[in-house]
């Protein structure tokens, strides 16, 4: 089975409670794959045990990515967080294990 990391690449930042994450096709043929498979309501579903809040989508068809904003994301923020690696760095690894919607 085909996952986001084998068309893909992932980028994380983290501002407070938030992680950012986008994810930008290898190659620009493949974004609407990525469009179709990333949506909010997946990825939430794909970090239900580390998103405790809503997830915000922002499709870039002219860069070949789409961004997310992940809310309460990071048990409080980084400097506030006991939890070990709880930067986005970890979430934008986790998401290019997520299963490719080929239909």
């Amino acid at each position: 089975m085909k996952t986001i990391g084998d068309i893909a690449i992932a980028r994380s930042g983290d501002k407070g409670n938030r992680a950012t994450l986008s994810i930008i096709a290898h190659n620009p043929a493949d974004y609407p794959v990525l469009a179709r498979t990333l949506t909010a309501e997946r990825v939430r579903a794909w970090y239900r045990d580390s998103v405790r809040g809503a997830v915000d989508r922002y499709p870039l068809p002219q860069l070949g990515a789409v961004h997310f904003v992940l809310h309460e994301a990071l048990v409080g923020g980084v400097t506030r967080s006991l939890a070990l690696d709880a930067h986005g760095k970890t979430l934008s690894g986790a998401i290019l294990d997520l299963p490719l919607d080929e239909n």
